[in-house]
């Protein structure tokens, strides 16, 4: 049975890694640049929704209030002149109460909908679990959150200390951020136990710690971030910066489970 693990919830320490990971890394500064803006807004989203508590009933309402300012405002400062536009369009002329209910609900978007609304939604279900298990369907199996039933957005390795222990599996949910355990070396979208279908796809001169984990049996794959090669790796974010392996993913043909906040 999967047992969910404390979330966390050390927004500053995101942010001042993904400003290390975007001078350390020429491919993924620009995504990353925005993240870190991004994540100082979600930072101050997760400390109000603490504060505030907002009813079931009100979330996207109140997402929208109060969570998705300092998103426009960071999108604004350290977007692309693509994403600023298409975003600012939206913001201005979209029902944005109806684009968060739709991403808390799950239902497929345009991709900047989809942004808009993890960006600022997230940080709020992180901060309210209760809220986040409302959203949770009729998904049981471990394939899927144990909390809010979400998708994995990536996979850990942990450390243990120990050089001749090796650490658990976890996943990472890509709507609340709950960690719960996994078994190794079984597909984090279909189950499939068969290494000869699950190819492991690398980048050791680039990117050391992380690595995408394939599925031949479903075309589907998720980034693994190892923290027994990297210890101040921050896996949500580290993972933005895997964006070669997204790559080398899509040129073989698979999708990943779950796209990040960046889209990719």
């Amino acid at each position: 049975m999967s047992v969910a693990l404390e979330r966390p919830t050390d927004y500053a320490r995101r942010a001042r890694r993904a400003r290390d990971l975007a001078e350390r890394y020429e491919h993924a500064a620009e995504p990353l640049t925005l993240y870190g803006a991004l994540l100082d807004a979600q930072a101050a989203a997760f400390e109000r929704a603490r504060e505030d508590r907002p009813r079931a009933d009100e979330l996207a309402a109140y997402v929208v209030r109060v969570a998705l300012p300092g998103v426009m405002e960071a999108t604004m400062t350290a977007g692309t002149e693509l994403l600023r536009e298409a975003a600012l369009l939206r913001f201005h002329d979209g029902d944005l109460d109806a684009i968060v209910a739709a991403w808390l609900r799950g239902d497929e978007q345009t991709p900047t909908d989809t942004y808009l609304a993890r960006a600022a939604a997230a940080p709020v279900l992180e901060a309210l679990p209760d809220a986040a298990a409302g959203l949770r369907g009729r998904e049981s199996d471990d394939r899927h959150c144990p909390v809010c039933g979400g998708l994995p957005q990536l996979a850990v390795f942990t450390e243990t200390g120990e050089a001749l222990v090796t650490g658990e599996r976890r996943l990472v949910c890509s709507r609340c951020m709950t960690e719960w355990r996994y078994a190794r070396m079984t597909c984090a979208s279909c189950g499939e136990t068969g290494g000869a279908n699950m190819p492991i796809l690398q980048d050791p001169g680039r990117l050391p710690h992380v690595r995408a984990d394939a599925c031949d049996a479903c075309h589907r794959y998720l980034l693994t971030i190892d923290m027994r090669r990297e210890p101040r790796a921050v896996p949500i974010v580290d993972e933005v910066a895997g964006l070669p392996l997204d790559l080398i993913a899509a040129e073989r043909g698979y999708a990943k489970i779950t796209p990040n906040v960046m889209g990719f």
